[in-house]
């Protein structure tokens, strides 16, 4: 049996199917609408929306991004630690009874070298933070840039011990969630 040209809308259709062409009399299937009847939009994973991305921030994203914001004040601490270390440094080389200018030189260099990692400290709290603040309105580069900030965090969390316990735990976690599926699509949302 012949049905014709399957792309002629005037010609039988194929396998039954509703709309236009439908012979009358007999009921269409159900769970179909008809030819020309407008269809609703898929419905959101996460409630709400169209299915163009969610409308609210998932809950591993915000978990993702409160971890942020604890390194953020773990690498604070650990600057304050390092400029406590530096403003008792004097007082450590001039109650060690060293004259000689080598040892001043030494002593000169050591506080360049905790006055970097303090400043290094309070650079990378900062870029934690507007890493945070921009969950809200950023795209998908904030997300990698948190994994990437997570991964550096890992490494400085290792040399920092015993805050950088916290911050390793936590930047492991940041890495896992800001890696997740929801938290790309949050990223990857539609923005009007």
């Amino acid at each position: 049996m012949s049905f014709g040209d399957p792309n002629n809308p005037y010609g039988q259709q194929q396998g039954g199917q509703p709309g236009y062409g439908y012979p009358q009399g007999q009921p269409q299937p159900q769970g179909q609408p008809g030819y020309g009847y407008p269809q609703a939009p898929p419905a959101a994973p996460y409630g709400g929306g169209y299915a163009g991305g969610p409308t609210e921030m998932p809950g591993i994203t915000k978990a993702a991004r409160i971890f942020l914001y604890v390194i953020v004040v773990c690498q604070v601490i650990v600057s304050g630690i390092y400029a406590y270390t530096l403003s008792k440094f004097d007082d450590a080389t001039d109650n060690s009874g060293l004259s000689s200018s080598d040892a001043q030189t030494f002593a000169n260099l050591g506080k360049g070298v905790i006055g970097f990692f303090m400043v290094l400290a309070l650079v990378f709290a900062a870029l934690g933070l507007v890493l945070a603040l921009k969950y809200a309105s950023g795209e998908n580069g904030v997300r990698v840039c948190s994994i990437v900030y997570g991964a550096f965090a890992i490494i400085s969390g290792i040399f920092t011990i015993p805050v950088g316990i916290i911050t390793f735990i936590v930047a492991i976690l940041l890495v896992v969630f800001a890696s997740k599926s929801a938290t790309a699509e949050w990223f990857r949302r539609p923005r009007h």
